[in-house]
Parts: structure tokens; sequence; C-alpha cells
């Protein structure tokens, strides 16, 4: 997963990145409202984790940026307020779900797994793709019931595929979605034809189709 949290209290908000990068996820993020609104223009996350109070301006006023630009990132708001006002603000809104300071990190990774299954895949934990199984939750895949493994970027890799099917996803997409949006400082994106080459080749040796399709100039389609 892709994650941007917004956050101003430092301890909190490096709490959150470590734990979710430990995990395998991608983390990005603002310690207040003109950063987050910086990278909300600029890149997509699967999940925003937002908090109301900020410097320089409000959570709210972000997500409300979001919906009227029809942004689809998944957002969750974390927030020391426990009013009953500011909740049905915040899902009134469009957010996804609430979570109220103090809260234990694992109980906030699977809020926020829930809402990138329900946002991403219809709320389903086993993703079928023709002749492809993906277990978002054991973190398994395989073809034609045969087990296979995959490297930490390939599996999220495949897993951006499906989430993108029969879509044209460039590889500047594909970078910043797998390496966050420092990939912008990269002279090129050559390394993610390793990861795409070394994908298809494990996914052709259990018996599947080549799915993945090059777009000449644009990038890649997953397709059949």
């Amino acid at each position: 997963m892709k994650l941007l949290i917004v956050e101003d209290e430092a301890g909190l908000r490096d709490s959150i990145r470590e734990y979710f990068t430990d995990a395998g996820d991608v983390c990005e993020t603002a310690p207040n409202y003109i950063l987050a609104m910086q990278k909300i223009n600029m890149y997509r996350y699967d999940c925003i984790l937002l908090d109301i109070t900020l410097p320089h301006g409000s959570g709210l006023d972000i997500l409300s940026a979001l919906k009227q630009n029809r942004h689809p990132d998944g957002v969750l708001i974390i927030s020391a307020k426990n009013s009953l006002d500011d909740r049905l603000d915040g899902l009134g809104m469009g957010a996804d779900d609430y979570l109220t300071k103090p809260f234990h990190l694992s109980e906030l990774r699977a809020r926020v797994i829930a809402i990138v299954r329900r946002k991403s895949f219809d709320g389903n934990h086993l993703l079928v793709f023709n002749e492809i199984t993906v277990d978002v939750q054991a973190k398994n895949v395989a073809v034609n019931d045969q087990a296979i493994k995959l490297t930490r970027r390939e599996y999220d890799l495949l897993l951006y595929f499906i989430a993108n099917k029969n879509k044209v996803i460039s590889k500047n997409a594909l970078a910043e979605h797998l390496w966050g949006d420092g990939i912008d400082m990269a002279d090129n994106f050559d390394f993610i034809y390793s990861h795409i080459k070394n994908l298809r080749k494990k996914l052709i040796d259990a018996g599947g189709k080549d799915h993945i399709h090059s777009a000449y100039g644009m990038g890649y389609k997953f397709s059949d």
C-alpha cells in the first residue's frame, strides 16, 4: 500500500510511518496543512491518514479538496477530538473511517487495510483474475492453484496491476506507487522493467498467461 500520514505530532507520525514501513508499505508524511495539500495535488495514495487539527489549516479542508477534485484516495481520519459532531462531519464529507486517539497501531492498520480492500477490491480479501488468485490477507499468490513466491515489489506490482486491470499505467505511476514520490529524482525508470520481467516470468513458469502488455511510449496494461 502507498500511504500519506498527515499528522503534526512528530512522535505519533514517526511511529505510524515505522510501523507501516516495517510491514512493507510505502509511507509519506506531511506535518502540516500546506505540505499535505501540495502532496494530494501531486500524488495519489491508497489511503490518507488524516489528522483534523493541523498547523496552518484543517484536515477537514483537505478532505473537502479531495472530494471536490474527485480524487479516489481512501481517507481515515485520526484525531484527538472525540465529539460526535467531529465524527459526523468527517464521515459526512466522505471520509471512509474515523479513529480516535489514542489507538493501537494494529487496529489502525486493520482499518486501513479494510478501507483499501473495500475501495480497490470491492471488499474481497481473495482476488481472482483468470488463473491468478491473490489472498491479500495472507499475501499469498497462486496460479492455477499452484503457489508461487514473489518478492515484496513483485507482489505489490501484481496487486497494483490487478487493481488497475485493463488500464494503461505509465512507468512513472508504477514507480511512484511502489517507491513513493522520492522516485521523481530518478534519471529513468528502467529498473521497473526488471521487476516486470521477473513477475512475468514467474507467472508464466507457473502455467499462467502473459497478461502484462507493453503500451509503446505509454507504459503497461494488465489484461486478457
